[in-house]
């Protein structure tokens, strides 16, 4: 588009793989934040379970089984629930399960959860109300990443319609008024025109990723 020579494509081909690259972090972002939401309903699952009455390990497996109803057997929770209680029946420390849970997913919420746990596990405090209030300042916090998201899905929206607008203009014009643009291939100043606007699109690009970008 920009230059009009596979030899041009050939030598851009490697921005392929950092695209790629930025994809597969875009979906693993995507399933922190799947995970996120599914974490919260968890957390109140097991806090019910504990209030029922069950040990904290059968509190466990009680959430495993509302969350397979709730989400599905291949569901992130679901998943990382069944393991948790596969650790569980190799006497594995719970700590140290919840722990490890937090190391893969690298999300703050459960590594906050999983300290929370540690500390109220071995002071022998009261375990119900120090997770259920551990639970509502987390369940407060994903809600509002909610709905900040919320707010920006349609500027999202937006972001992804903008950056296809030049591509379509070019378009447009070609094939509305063909050679209009043939001088600026094949000759030095068109590769360092198109070459400028490149680097200009590509740094709006970026600009308008990073500033609707919510971390997780």
């Amino acid at each position: 588009m920009f230059y009009r020579s596979a030899l041009a494509f050939i030598l851009c081909s490697p921005a392929l793989l950092l695209y790629l690259k930025r994809e597969r972090k875009k979906r693993a972002e995507h399933h922190k934040e799947e995970l996120v939401i599914q974490f919260r309903e968890m957390m109140h699952a097991l806090i019910a379970g504990l209030q029922a009455g069950y040990s904290i390990e059968n509190a466990f497996l009680h959430a495993t089984e509302d969350m397979r109803l709730l989400f599905g057997k291949n569901a992130l929770i679901t998943r990382e629930l069944m393991h948790i209680n596969r650790e569980l029946r190799n006497n594995v420390n719970l700590e140290d399960v919840l722990e490890n849970w937090a190391g893969r997913a690298k999300v703050p919420d459960i590594r906050d959860f999983a300290e929370v746990f540690r500390i109220a596990k071995r002071s022998g405090g009261d375990l119900p109300g120090i997770l259920h209030n551990t639970a509502e300042l987390i369940s407060d916090r994903i809600e509002v990443q909610r709905e900040i998201g919320t707010q920006i899905a349609a500027k999202k929206m937006e972001q992804g319609i903008m950056d296809l607008v030049p591509f379509g203009i070019i378009l447009y014009i070609d094939a509305t008024s063909p050679g209009f643009f043939d001088s600026l291939y094949g000759n030095p100043f068109g590769i360092i025109l198109m070459s400028v606007l490149l680097g200009v699109y590509l740094a709006a690009y970026l600009l308008a990723e990073k500033i609707l970008k919510i971390a997780y």
